[in-house]
């Protein structure tokens, strides 16, 4: 049996190990398809999270050193790689009544040949519908990031919209704002093929960062207005200088992107000065939910999973390409660390 690792900063690699006997309240998922992290987990894997030498202290809400001696928050060579995994349950725990064996679910898991999980008083664990989607179903994770960002950004019926940044989250914040009634949606990413499937799913307009001004291409089609809403999911300072270029006054900025430090030449004394912008961090995971007590972490996932599986949501041209399981750790470095202007959300078949 094997698993994809990292075993090293940058370094992939499929290694064996021991299925094991699963517990009583657990099930048995034998793999067909499964997708990787490429935001946060990119971030691990080149060995830059800040979570490998600090921990986020619920207690103060912010960053402080791991004890000394304490263990690092990101060890190499035994490193789990991977997100969302798909497949049949091949093994059922004696208290477990919701699963059955052929069942075909979707879950949080490592990039595995088999993967066990629990089965009992386990949302996460969700059971794919005849005729669901596979591609759907992997997407499960970056719907509900896309969906805090739309939420977030409080898009209207007849809005003005923009997403910047369109891997999985940006892809799926297109649709959902189209969908929600968005007067004008605008996708802006250097990607070419990225910019094709934005229109593809609602898009009216498409812009690449590198050859023209975006703040101000937004401008004129928005008849000198700008954006009521721009969803930023590419964390590039470049992006964030752009959106308060292209804002309206007043607008709103959802931050979705888990942004590597800033380098020189961004500048807060420009159009940020005189637009009045909000800038509203969006992230899906923290509780409480902007919406509390409506809502929460599990009506977001809930939610995804349904505009998933009833079709509302289409990922199919969102998980691109497709490797083999035995490529992974090559496809791995190649997609989503090295070139990632050659996918969106790569996706692995076993």
């Amino acid at each position: 049996m094997k698993k994809l690792v990292a075993t090293k900063p940058r370094v992939a690699a499929l290694v064996e190990y021991e299925d094991q006997k699963i517990q009583a309240d657990e099930v048995k998922i034998k793999v067909e398809f499964a997708s990787p992290k490429h935001g946060t987990e990119i971030v691990d894997f080149r060995g830059i999270s800040p979570f490998v030498d600090e921990e986020f202290s619920p207690e103060w809400n912010l960053f402080v050193k791991r004890d000394e001696g304490a263990a690092r928050g990101i060890e190499f060579g035994d490193l789990p790689l991977g997100n969302m995994v798909c497949g049949e349950i091949t093994e059922v725990g004696e208290t477990v009544t919701e699963y059955a064996v052929g069942d075909k679910v979707l879950t949080y898991g490592q990039i595995r040949e088999t993967v066990i999980a629990k089965g009992v008083d386990n949302y996460k664990l969700r059971k794919i519908p005849a005729g669901g989607e596979y591609k759907n179903a992997v997407c499960y994770d970056p719907a509900q990031f896309a969906m805090s960002g739309v939420r977030d950004a409080h898009v209207r019926a007849g809005d003005f919209v923009v997403v910047i940044g369109l891997g999985a989250i940006g892809q799926i914040a297109i649709q959902l704002a189209k969908k929600a009634g968005a007067s004008i949606v605008i996708g802006v990413d250097p990607i070419p093929h990225r910019l094709e499937i934005a229109k593809k799913h609602g898009a009216d307009f498409t812009f690449d960062p590198t050859k023209v001004d975006v703040g101000l291409e937004i401008k004129k089609v928005t008849n000198k207005l700008g954006a009521d809403s721009i969803i930023e999911t590419s964390g590039h300072q470049t992006a964030l200088q752009s959106a308060l270029r292209g804002i309206a006054y007043g607008g709103t900025i959802s931050y979705v992107a888990f942004a590597k430090p800033f380098p020189d030449g961004f500048n807060l004394g420009r159009e940020a000065h005189f637009n009045n912008a909000k800038i509203v961090f969006s992230r899906a995971a923290s509780e409480p939910n902007p919406d509390y007590p409506r809502w929460d972490r599990k009506r977001i996932e809930d939610t995804c999973f349904e505009l998933l599986m009833n079709g509302y949501l289409d990922c199919t041209d969102i998980i691109d390409p497709v490797v083999p399981f035995l490529d992974s750790a090559e496809g791995f470095m190649k997609y989503v660390d090295q070139h990632p202007d050659q996918s969106i959300k790569m996706g692995i078949t076993f």
